[in-house]
């Protein structure tokens, strides 16, 4: 711990201010539990959390989906941490969870740039996750890995180019506020920006130059369809409902913290009986 001195300070001065400063942090956490103090990331007396954070738009994704993710993180991580879904629509959500509104006018992937605003009520480290990913092993890692760095991963291109270097937000850590550059740019430059890039993530990437991801170590977090199944063929039909024409009784290695289900199939529709058996 730091010693904070003041000048001219006496010793039973520091004393003093030292004991009064540590009741005020006890009376503060307090408050923070009990709900009755401001949450907003400004205030000077937050106590700095970890968030799971994931987003829920419109009808892609049940609340089953959000419930199934708080489940799985419940059984993989042992740091405390607030789950927090940013939604327009919080019907049905396990009531344990915190959920924040998400401003009009944004669809898809490209609801995510807003989870980077520093106006976030939120404060300390968060860890985004999307909704189609099946959690295979412990996450404490993924908060502690490079802690002075934000992190992601690189995209599943990865498979067919080796050296390919551009992200895949999936999975994403950041400080609160750190990033809030990105949401800027968006919400500033959104309609350019949408006809410009695929994806979020490609806006991410190049918006970033100047202040690059560490990108976890890729067998940390692995596509299940292209990395740890042997087939990638996938039915025809419409995308969303797709399944694999095959059903392989693989499972990710013990270094694998999370499957990421990108495209076709979604979890639900994954037929492999250790994702049936872990994504609950």
């Amino acid at each position: 711990m730091v010693k904070k001195y003041i000048e001219g300070e006496s010793k039973e001065a520091r004393k003093l201010r030292k004991a009064r400063e540590k009741a005020l942090q006890e009376l503060v956490d307090v408050d923070q539990e009990l709900g009755l103090i401001d949450a907003h990331p400004h205030n000077p007396l937050v106590k700095s959390q970890n968030y799971i954070l994931c987003i829920k738009h419109g009808t892609k994704y049940s609340a089953d989906y959000v419930n199934i993710l708080y489940n799985m993180v419940a059984r993989h991580c042992t740091l405390d941490y607030t789950f927090v879904c940013l939604t327009d629509d919080s019907t049905n959500l396990n009531p344990n969870i915190l959920t924040l509104p998400l401003p009009t006018g944004l669809s898809g992937w490209w609801c995510k740039p807003y989870m980077y605003s520093a106006d976030l009520p939120l404060n300390g480290t968060v860890l985004y996750m999307d909704l189609d990913v099946v959690i295979s092993n412990n996450i404490d890692k993924l908060f502690n890995w490079n802690i002075n760095k934000w992190c992601t991963i690189r995209d599943f291109t990865r498979v067919m180019r080796p050296t390919w270097e551009k992200y895949n937000s999936s999975v994403i850590r950041f400080k609160t506020g750190e990033l809030d550059f990105v949401w800027k740019d968006f919400i500033n430059n959104s309609a350019k920006i949408q006809a410009k890039y695929h994806g979020d993530q490609d806006h991410l990437y190049a918006v970033t130059q100047s202040y690059p991801a560490l990108t976890y170590p890729d067998n940390w977090i692995k596509s299940w369809k292209w990395e740890i199944r042997k087939s990638k063929q996938i039915s025809r039909g419409e995308r969303g409902f797709r399944k694999l024409t095959t059903i392989e009784n693989v499972q990710p290695s013990s270094e694998c913290s999370i499957c990421v289900f990108h495209g076709d199939p979604n979890p639900e529709h994954c037929e492999d009986p250790w994702v049936v058996d872990n994504w609950r």
